[in-house]
């Protein structure tokens, strides 16, 4: 990593440079007055902040010079992926003009390569010029925008940069979908993928219960019922893709997940129908596991793979989850999740092309005790050039 040290920062800016360090519990009065006066909306209160500082997967740096803060940088880091946030930075009205802004970003990306985290995102106003200024010259790239944003419904442009260089691959192929359902993360990682193969295919919230209705395995622990890898190949087999279904188990799957006989009963006669319809079509279902190598292939053949997790690595709740994976690199694998975690401060830019180192993503990518595995495969059918 070429990330200059903390130190190497602050010799290189000069002697007059102030020194960055952690912030503390009894910075947030300091750090409470730096945000009222940088920003009119969206604050951050001092209950959250002392949250973040104690509590919080955070890290909050602050400049400071003869034991006055003249900025912070606030840095979350959430998921089980390499992706950090730059969640908030500010500096004091006198300091500005000094270089602190570009001092706590380089500080910034630091911490986030000592979390293991090769990219760095975040949010900037659309009317917010300087932001967007210092964030490009220390190589920022912009890469979308939310509407309706801010609390006073202002655009937020999106940022990215790879702090980490040479890693990441063009990801340009699957758009994405957030799911509007807890339980329809299996139909929206459907539509992403089968959208990416066919982009004129208009993807919508009828069409995401729709094919939830199609493919649901009817009960899960509690709620609405999931969706299994033969429902939605079979979904995706009905729309004219071609599909194929590589499972560890041959049994009923995710039948451990209810308790009462009459429901394992509903699930077996679902899965057997499903199993009779899936030949009937045939759609392969194959009885072995796929390594991330094996994966990558089927990628770089124009295949779109649909991998179910263990959600408790990301979110700590033990429950299936389903991605689409959006591509790889020699140390990581690209996935779209369509489910985002706003309770915790999260945004659609947190689940679109999430890296997730490879070692990580094998270990993810099985569910239950007893390690179920699955994943649909999905493309166009013979003959026909996949696009992307």
């Amino acid at each position: 990593m070429a990330t200059p040290s903390i130190k190497q920062v602050k010799t290189a800016a000069g002697a007059s440079a102030p020194l960055i360090r952690a912030a503390i519990v009894s910075d947030l009065s300091a750090l409470l007055r730096l945000e009222e006066a940088a920003f009119e909306t969206d604050r951050i209160n001092r209950r959250q902040f002392r949250y973040l500082l104690t509590r919080g997967r955070a890290r909050t740096l602050v400049a400071h010079e003869g034991g006055v803060l003249l900025g912070y940088v606030l840095v979350l880091f959430s998921r089980a992926t390499s992706v950090a946030r730059l969640y908030s930075i500010a500096v004091s009205e006198q300091a500005r003009g000094r270089g602190i802004g570009r001092l706590l970003v380089v500080a910034a990306e630091q911490a986030a390569w000592e979390q293991d985290r090769a990219y760095m995102r975040l949010e900037i106003r659309r009317d917010n010029l300087a932001s967007q200024t210092l964030f490009e010259h220390a190589g920022y790239r912009r890469f979308g925008v939310l509407s309706d944003y801010y609390e006073d419904h202002m655009e937020a442009l999106r940022y990215e940069k790879l702090i980490a260089p040479g890693l990441k691959p063009e990801l340009k192929r699957v758009p994405f979908y957030e799911q509007t359902l807890d339980f329809t993360c299996g139909p929206s990682s459907l539509m992403m993928a089968m959208q990416a193969l066919k982009p004129s295919l208009v993807l919508s919230r009828t069409l995401e219960l729709r094919i939830w209705r199609e493919s649901t395995t009817i009960f899960m622990t509690s709620g609405h019922g999931g969706c299994g890898p033969l429902g939605l190949a079979l979904a995706a087999n009905r729309r004219g893709f071609d599909v194929a279904v590589y499972v560890s188990d041959k049994g009923v799957l995710l039948v451990d997940s209810v308790r009462s006989p009459e429901k394992k009963e509903v699930m077996r006669l679902v899965h057997e129908d499903m199993l009779a319809e899936a030949e009937q079509r045939g759609i392969p279902v194959n009885y072995e596991t796929l390594r991330i190598a094996d994966l990558q292939a089927r990628w770089d053949a124009g295949v779109v793979p649909l991998v179910l997790i263990s959600s408790y690595r990301i979110y700590q709740e033990k429950f299936p989850h389903w991605v689409v994976i959006t591509g790889f690199d020699e140390h990581f694998v690209y996935v779209h999740d369509p489910y985002v975690d706003y309770e915790n401060g999260e945004t659609t830019l947190d689940s679109i092309d999430m890296p997730i180192q490879r070692d990580e993503f094998s270990r993810m990518a099985r569910y239950g005790r007893v390690g179920l595995q699955a994943v649909v495969l999905v493309s166009e059918p013979a003959g026909v050039s996949p696009h992307g």
